[in-house]
């Protein structure tokens, strides 16, 4: 039997992907469900959950949860929700980050803005990684968790509270990977480029910008997330930042922003 027809243990893995009613962490949600793996699907609209489990193969194995993960106290509830419904989360997707406008550059963002970026993206990353972890390590199982961050999590972006947030998540993956290495418990991160999906929308022109000459779709990740999320297909991979972005990285194509 080859290797990649079977890249989880259906019987044993379960995932919770938050971010799961659009973009990018519906089709990782979706692909988990398509291998065969019970996934809890996190978001904070009930609409977009419902829509994307109705969009599954396999709509039994997709159990829905529903809250905003700017609540500190939301953490808490998800990872209940979870435990009640999977039992041991053995593979994590943080995808959930609110939308981002133009318009909340350096000069223009506000309080309530940057702290709601921060809160969702590594505030909530780092609370449920961490009690997903301690409940690994308290099992003796393994597992794999995949942070969403950014290609401007070392370029700028004018958007100073989303570049900022997907920075820090990334040294999170980092610090995360290093101390629960030895428990056997995979942080890695997926570098999305321009996606047309979630809380982007995406300019059509930017396209000339990228090697490959086409904007990406949230489709184009999912491959090599669940690669990556596989424990038999990875094994030996911790701590390290996929980028799928078409080639955009090689280019530097965003202008200072306009100034009111």
């Amino acid at each position: 039997m080859s290797l990649f027809s079977t890249p989880f243990d259906t019987a044993r893995d379960t995932a919770l992907v938050t971010g799961a009613g659009n973009g990018i962490g519906r089709a990782i949600a979706l692909g988990l469900v398509g291998e065969g793996v019970r996934t809890m699907f996190a978001d904070v609209s009930a609409e977009r959950v419902r829509a994307a489990i109705s969009a599954s193969e396999k709509p039994g194995l997709a159990a829905p949860w529903v809250g905003d993960l700017a609540r500190p106290e939301a953490c808490d509830e998800l990872l209940a929700a979870a435990q009640a419904a999977l039992g041991e989360v053995t593979h994590f997707v943080h995808s959930a980050s609110p939308p981002r406008r133009e318009a909340d550059h350096a000069l223009a963002v506000d309080r309530r803005t940057w702290q709601e970026m921060h809160a969702v993206n590594l505030d909530a990353g780092f609370h449920l990684a961490r009690e997903l972890a301690r409940r690994l390590i308290a099992a003796k199982r393994p597992g794999s968790f995949l942070f969403l961050t950014s290609l401007h999590a070392g370029t700028p972006r004018n958007l100073l509270h989303y570049s900022t947030a997907k920075a820090a998540m990334a040294m999170l993956v980092k610090e995360l990977a290093k101390t629960l290495g030895r428990y056997d418990i995979r942080v890695n991160a997926l570098v999305p480029g321009a996606i047309a999906a979630g809380g982007f929308v995406a300019d059509p022109a930017l396209a000339r910008h990228v090697p490959l000459g086409r904007l990406g779709q949230a489709k184009d990740l999912a491959p090599m997330a669940l690669t990556v999320l596989s424990n038999k297909l990875s094994a030996y991979v911790t701590g390290a930042a996929f980028v799928v972005d078409g080639g955009l990285s090689l280019t530097n194509w965003f202008e200072p922003p306009t100034l009111d």
